[in-house]
């Protein structure tokens, strides 16, 4: 299994005033699918994938990558992880202003000795005809598009996903979904997104529900339908 998360519990806060946001998540996922975890605000999904990518720890249990518990590791072990394994795409896309799209994309592309070709993304993307703009100067979608190829060109094992089209218009968000689609199809890279949005669960091969820090489903799709058929 490429990731097991096995009885991982997270609260914030000390004594009376802690607040458990994980209690006791066990789930697991294939190398190269597409999972949603849904839930609504405070449920613990984005507490769930912060663990996930290294960016917070957890009070106990364990979290393993592709036979590597990250759990255990210490903040240099943490920083390679993330430096060879991730990808991130947020709701805000958090491009440096004063960067061309080409620029902000190449940031990531120093990183990894591994990368993937730059052009060919910006062709992938839609985003050739763009790459010498700031990101002041194209729309919120483009921004996105910008955001998910500095994931891409590091060619990462997985891509971590919180909320990537919650600041997008139906039309846009669901240019990006079929985008997502087509990244896992033609890398085999592995997808977690993190939304509110039912919807997207439809795309996915696995559905997580959270709520009050605990899985209440965790199911494979037998129904996946294209990004493209879906009503957003």
């Amino acid at each position: 299994m490429f990731l097991t998360v096995d009885n991982v519990k997270k609260s914030y806060g000390e004594g009376e005033a802690a607040v458990k946001v994980l209690d006791g998540v066990s789930t697991s996922l294939e190398k190269g699918k597409i999972c949603t975890i849904l839930g609504p605000s405070g449920s613990g999904k984005s507490t769930l994938l912060n663990l996930i990518g290294g960016l917070d720890s957890a009070d106990s249990g364990k979290v393993v990558i592709d036979g590597q518990e990250i759990t255990a590791m210490d903040p240099v072990g943490l920083e390679h992880y993330r430096r060879d394994y991730l990808g991130f795409i947020f709701q805000f896309y958090n491009l440096i202003p004063n960067l061309t799209l080409r620029e902000n994309i190449q940031v990531c592309e120093y990183l990894s000795e591994n990368s993937l070709d730059i052009d060919e993304l910006l062709e992938a993307l839609g985003l050739t005809e763009h790459q010498k703009k700031f990101p002041s100067q194209v729309s919120g979608g483009q921004q996105q598009r910008c955001a998910i190829a500095r994931a891409l060109v590091k060619n990462p094992r997985m891509l971590l996903c919180d909320e990537p089209t919650g600041a997008l218009d139906s039309h846009t968000a669901k240019e990006i979904l079929i985008l997502l689609e087509e990244v896992n199809k033609k890398y085999g890279t592995t997808i977690v997104i993190v939304t509110h949005n039912i919807v997207i669960q439809e795309m996915s091969h696995k559905v997580i529900r959270i709520r009050d820090g605990k899985i209440i489903e965790d199911r494979e799709n037998k129904n996946i339908r294209p990004a493209e058929s879906l009503t957003l």
